[in-house]
């Protein structure tokens, strides 16, 4: 248990950048008016922890500068020592989509990191998972309710007799009938949900309960066309014979998944996707920036690394599209900063619908701020592929999978793409997880790691009060996505069974 901080701290406040106009206070629960940094700055009102305070005389309309990036226009006259308050700052428009500069300043390879291994599961077609699960996927919300109570007494009756294998996760979502299941954008979740059931974690054995009568045709989540891996529920004669079927079904998966033993594995089978959720203003200079730091050292090791959140990258893309490794992928990552432009549009939605109100409390101001500390997860590494959402990485080094922000949404089609471990950040706290994968919190701030200190797994927060550096909390990090791929420790939302249901994303419509 981590051992609570002294209130006793000096203030202390984080400019990111020289060009910065502005700064983030530190302190756990402020700082009042009147105090006085050991630079001589003045503060003229309270300002909280994570909030902004003026570091020069800010004229109306003019710049409010944060990253060395412009993240606002005051709306009015702020004084040098006063907190800058969200509703003092107007948003800036968007990057302009057709302008950005694509692979005009791709990095430079970083030196090869070799020798890390961790001990993983192969499956026949190479991939690697850090877990031994039996997934059992659902073609249609309807069977929704079989299949949980055959997963349970799966887990009392079978799952006791096959110690290797680690858990059984029933695949449920809200897809698959009542949908327009031939428009455009239905590929999207159809997509999503054939490719969740080849994660890495669940060892190639499928196993699909359907309807009978569903829109989406059991036959299209088996790739080979193989009718035995599907039990339709319309054929049985009573509901007892359909949880005997699940049952047989499933033992006969176990007792194969069962046979499977951990071997070493190169760092480079590990597909780790980057996150954030319930994010505040101390996420881009403490979690975020260590969490890239892992990512550089991960891709050096061969890995595959993914970001995602279109909302939180569309605002800063500007920054990334110089480090697209070529026009091809530069042209793909503008593509779904577009598509999802469009999507918004369409939904009558604006750029203020992020940040959440979570976040606004944590100091973040708009979504232009929260971009900028967001992207900061990706690292200085090239940007080699773009993935669209529900499709399954085959690329080494960093991709961008794109996804909307939502924490659970963005969950499930990460692990459509493939990934065996999953770096979550947060400063305001969230007690997510994921059954299919490990799911490894990232806390931003001192005071979150002691207060939850049984739900976070590793607390970035010592940078921000100089007790550690960026890179000193990035080996650490990459030194536990190696001691979880492996199994020798286990995350705490595995510890306690913290697990959210899958959430596909639908843009087609719902009929």
């Amino acid at each position: 248990m981590t051992t609570p901080r002294s209130k006793a701290e000096k203030p202390l406040y984080i400019r990111v950048n020289p060009k910065d106009n502005m700064a983030i206070v530190v302190n756990t629960g402020g700082l009042p008016e009147g105090t006085v940094f050991p630079c001589g700055l003045r503060l003229l009102q309270h300002v909280p922890q994570g909030h902004k305070v003026a570091l020069t005389h800010i004229d109306q309309e003019e710049k409010i500068i944060r990253y060395g990036e412009v993240i606002g226009y005051a709306l009015k006259k702020i004084s040098k020592g006063s907190w800058i308050d969200e509703s003092l700052v107007k948003l800036p428009e968007p990057p302009q989509l057709e302008d950005l500069p694509i692979a005009s300043c791709v990095p430079e390879p970083l030196p090869p990191l070799e020798g890390y291994t961790f001990e993983g599961y192969i499956n026949e077609d190479g991939s690697v998972g850090t877990k031994n699960i039996l997934g059992i996927t659902t073609s249609v919300q309807c069977v929704a309710g079989v299949l949980h109570y055959a997963v349970k007494k799966i887990k009392e009756e079978l799952l006791p007799c096959y110690p290797n294998v680690e858990d059984v996760v029933a695949l449920t979502h809200t897809y698959g009938c009542g949908v327009a299941i031939n428009a455009p954008d239905a590929i999207i979740p159809i997509r999503t949900i054939q490719n969740i059931t080849r994660n890495p974690n669940f060892g190639g054995e499928l196993l699909v309960v359907g309807l009978g009568c569903e829109k989406l045709l059991p036959e299209r989540l088996v790739p080979d066309g193989e009718t035995g891996k599907i039990m339709t529920l319309q054929e049985s004669h009573g509901f007892i014979p359909m949880v005997k079927v699940i049952m047989a079904m499933a033992e006969e998966r176990l007792d194969r998944l069962n046979r499977r033993k951990r071997v070493t594995c190169p760092a480079s089978a590990l597909v780790v996707g980057l996150q954030c959720g319930g994010s505040d203003a101390f996420s881009g200079i403490t979690a975020n920036p260590a969490v890239g730091y892992t990512a550089d050292l991960l891709v050096r090791a061969g890995a595959t690394v993914m970001f995602s959140e279109v909302t939180e990258v569309r605002d800063a893309v500007h920054l990334l599209t110089p480090r697209a490794i070529n026009e091809a992928v530069g042209r793909a990552l503008i593509r779904e900063m577009q598509w999802y432009d469009d999507y918004l549009q369409n939904g009558r939605v604006d750029r203020s619908a992020n940040p959440t109100p979570g976040n606004k409390k944590g100091g973040l101001v708009n979504i232009v701020e929260k971009s900028l500390g967001s992207i900061v997860k990706s690292g200085t590494s090239p940007i080699v592929g773009v993935l669209s959402p529900g499709e399954r990485a085959v690329e080494k080094g960093l991709l961008f999978a794109a996804t909307p922000a939502s924490d659970f949404v963005c969950g499930t089609l990460q692990l459509a793409s493939g990934i065996n471990v999953q770096v979550f950040t947060t400063g305001r706290g969230t007690p997510y997880g994921l059954a299919a994968a490990p799911v490894i919190k990232v806390s931003t701030r001192n005071t979150l790691a002691d207060q939850w200190h049984d739900l976070i797994d590793l607390n970035a927060g010592t940078i921000a009060t100089g007790e550690a550096t960026i890179e000193e909390v990035g080996w650490e990090l990459f030194r536990l996505i190696l001691d979880i791929a492996s199994g020798t420790k286990k995350t705490w939302a595995d510890h306690w069974g913290l697990h959210n249901d899958l959430a596909l994303f639908n843009p087609a419509p719902v009929t």
